[in-house]
């Protein structure tokens, strides 16, 4: 065995000792500062946060397809033709299919269905009529009955309103109570089954902020359309529903897209006046779906003021479940950043709409 030299072991220490010292130099140079290691943390933070944003974005956009469609097909239609004084003929002409159960007419007590045919006692048509199941797979059904003498009624029997009374001919006996209990809440079931009315407050409240100036920007919009809602339900103004549909999807895309937009424009300055102007349009919008159900001639003032309340406080309700949402999730630093994936998808859906109603209207 040999023994190394003075020498030779000194170099070797200090060759070691400087092998050692290049690798802490590397360890050090590499190594990230806490500051470094922090941002990382909160990088990979966001990129997880946001991953599941664009993931809950594209399953909220899926299943609201489907609302545009159910909002479009919500309403059945039974039509009825009185044949002889006590006999009258009926089909459904809207929703319900032949051989379906999800609606099922509930006849007044003298009143029995023989293959289509609905056969009734000495009054003729008159009684409740009911609808077993609306609210469930349908919003609404109307019942239009064209009786002998040649005039029409309409019946609409909601989940909130399922049976009404008839008379036995056109002539409306109820009282003025019952119409404006009524209309009041077909106002209501309107306005909260209406996905595209309900967006575009929404997307005013993204506006405008819960502040002073709300109030102005609602009072606009509920002038403006009591105004076109009156106008065209007393027949002062006609307009085709295909425009108007479109036109109130088209207003749901501008308002979102100002909520984005940061720059100082006529919609951030004067938001109530561009509340006024798009509620022209909503207004018509809720006269096309009144001039479905109709107005009964008795009290058509009172059930038009009733219907524009209902729509009114069931816009009120959103109102006040958004301002109740924001308190909840005032404190919530992650509730901010959901403003702008929530606005795109407005956005996106409204613009769905609107190119679904403009195909109604080319084709």
């Amino acid at each position: 065995m040999t023994t190394p030299k003075p020498a030779a072991a000194r170099q070797a220490l200090h060759g070691g000792q400087g092998n050692l010292g290049a690798a802490r130099r590397f360890l050090e140079s590499h190594a990230r500062p806490p500051e470094v290691a922090r941002t990382a943390v909160r990088s990979t933070k966001d990129f997880n946060c946001m991953r599941l944003l664009r993931i809950w974005l594209a399953l909220v956009l899926s299943v609201t397809a489907g609302f545009s469609m159910a909002h479009e097909m919500s309403m059945a239609e039974i039509e009825m033709q009185q044949l002889a004084p006590n006999d009258y003929r009926w089909q459904w002409t809207a929703g319900n299919r032949s051989g379906e159960n999800t609606l099922r007419p509930e006849w007044p007590a003298d009143c029995r269905d023989e293959d289509g045919v609905l056969r009734c006692g000495e009054g003729g048509f008159k009684g409740r009529l009911g609808m077993g199941g609306v609210g469930d797979k349908f919003s609404a059904v109307l019942v239009k009955v064209q009786w002998a003498d040649g005039r029409n009624s309409v019946y609409t029997l909601t989940a909130g309103q399922p049976s009404v009374q008839v008379y036995g001919g056109a002539d409306d006996n109820r009282g003025l109570g019952e119409v404006v209990r009524a209309y009041t809440v077909l106002g209501v079931e309107h306005i909260l089954s209406g996905y595209d009315h309900l967006l575009f407050v929404i997307g005013l409240l993204f506006l405008v902020g819960f502040r002073r100036q709300l109030v102005w920007t609602i009072s606009a919009f509920t002038l403006a359309h009591s105004l076109t809602l009156a106008s065209a339900a007393l027949g002062w103004i006609t307009l085709r529903s295909a425009p108007v549909e479109a036109s109130i999807a088209l207003s749901i895309v501008l308002v979102a897209y100002e909520a984005l937009n940061k720059r100082p424009t006529l919609s951030r300055r004067l938001p109530a006046l561009v509340a006024f102007g798009f509620g022209l349009v909503h207004g018509l919008g809720f006269a096309g779906v009144l001039q479905e159900i109709g107005l009964p001639q008795q009290h058509l003032l009172a059930a038009l003021l009733a219907f524009n309340l209902g729509v009114e406080i069931g816009q009120l309700m959103v109102v006040g479940a958004a301002g109740l949402l924001v308190l909840a999730l005032r404190r919530q630093a992650w509730a901010a950043r959901l403003r702008v994936p929530v606005l795109y998808v407005i956005g996106s859906l409204a613009a769905y709409w609107t190119l679904l109603r403009l195909a109604v209207i080319v084709a």
